[in-house]
């Protein structure tokens, strides 16, 4: 593969994935949306219902309680940084369970909505309303093996979209050499991230979510820096020790993944269950995701094993890949810096 063919691929990645970047500055009108209902009363409840949005408006969701609650849903959404908010008080005789809660929009807008119902006894239920599932039907209280199903799954699923998380992995992944040392950063990144996503979750340490995000976003920009100016003659002190990079910036992680929990809460009763659960489902989507991309590469040698010799192309792949890291993280950074500083 010549040097201008070499380019050519390496600029068409380039504004693929700057095109990506582009669509993902919008990610937080693509986030799920957030209903919580919590019982304050034998048929009282305290009703939150909170959505993204696009160009300053709230994404067209509207969220209902079962038929015998009044009132059923709020009257308006008022804006609240970069979500629009609603509270209000349902009086529903009876109680909830045997009743639906349904949000309408689901299908119009592709989103989800991540919803959470506390009963009285400190217990509750989190689940997930899309535009298959919704309406769904309210059950009692849930027992310890529902919690743990229900944490281990959403603890899968946040790994695997949050697409910022998973750029760091593939960054480490680039950086390290060897398959001991690749054990080793991703051990360290677990224990890290662990570490702090326990103790914010329990309210030991907090840290507000705005510049975690932007500091999560800039630790890729670092490693791709690192990727990017790699001298194999004078290797950096993060090629030498990327278990080190790992688990300073897995703390940080911690404090996303911990902002995450926060958004879905906890039940009273089954704290230690589920902080476990969650943390488990996180480190089995993380590992899902590394054999997918070790899988990846070996289906691209194969398949560009006729292109030309492997010498030319790997290091081809490799530096469009470390350059969409680097782009799409510094648009993140730019991004979140701007969002809390204005």
């Amino acid at each position: 593969m010549n040097r201008i063919a070499r380019h050519s691929v390496t600029l068409l990645a380039f504004f693929a994935l700057l095109a990506f970047c582009r669509a993902d500055a919008f990610a937080h009108a693509l986030d799920p949306a957030y209903l919580e209902v919590r019982a304050v009363g034998a048929e009282a409840y305290a009703t939150f219902f909170k959505v993204p949005q696009i160009r300053g408006q709230p994404m067209a969701l509207k969220a209902s309680l079962p038929e015998n609650c009044v009132p059923r849903s709020a009257e308006r959404l008022e804006p609240r940084g970069r979500a629009f908010v609603a509270n209000w008080i349902a009086h529903c005789p009876g109680g909830l369970v045997g009743g639906q809660l349904s949000v309408d929009g689901l299908v119009l807008t592709g989103t989800d909505v991540l919803a959470r119902l506390q009963f009285l006894d400190g217990r509750s239920r989190t689940f997930r309303l899309t535009a298959e599932s919704s309406p769904v039907d309210v059950v009692g209280p849930p027992t310890l093996w529902d919690v743990v199903r229900t944490y281990f799954t959403l603890g899968v699923e946040h790994i695997l979209l949050g697409i910022d998380h998973l750029l760091f992995i593939l960054a480490l992944m680039l950086l390290v050499r060897g398959t001991l040392l690749l054990v080793k950063t991703v051990t360290a990144f677990t224990v890290a991230h662990s570490i702090t996503l326990t103790a914010a979750t329990l309210g030991y340490v907090q840290l507000p979510s705005q510049p975690v995000e932007a500091v999560i976003a800039l630790s890729i920009v670092f490693v791709a820096g690192e990727l990017a100016r790699r001298d194999p003659a004078h290797p950096s002190l993060a090629e030498r020790f990327p278990w080190l990079i790992a688990f300073t910036f897995g703390l940080l992680h911690g404090f996303g993944f911990a902002s995450a929990l926060a958004d879905i809460g906890l039940p009273e009763r089954d704290i230690p269950a589920a902080l476990l659960t969650f943390n488990l489902g996180v480190e089995v989507g993380q590992l899902l995701f590394i054999v997918a991309v070790l899988a990846g590469k070996r289906a691209l040698e194969s398949v560009t094993r006729g292109i030309g010799p492997r010498s030319a192309v790997r290091p081809t792949a490799r530096m469009t890949i470390v350059y969409a890291i680097g782009v799409i993280s510094a648009y993140w950074s730019i991004e979140r810096i701007a969002g809390f500083s204005v």
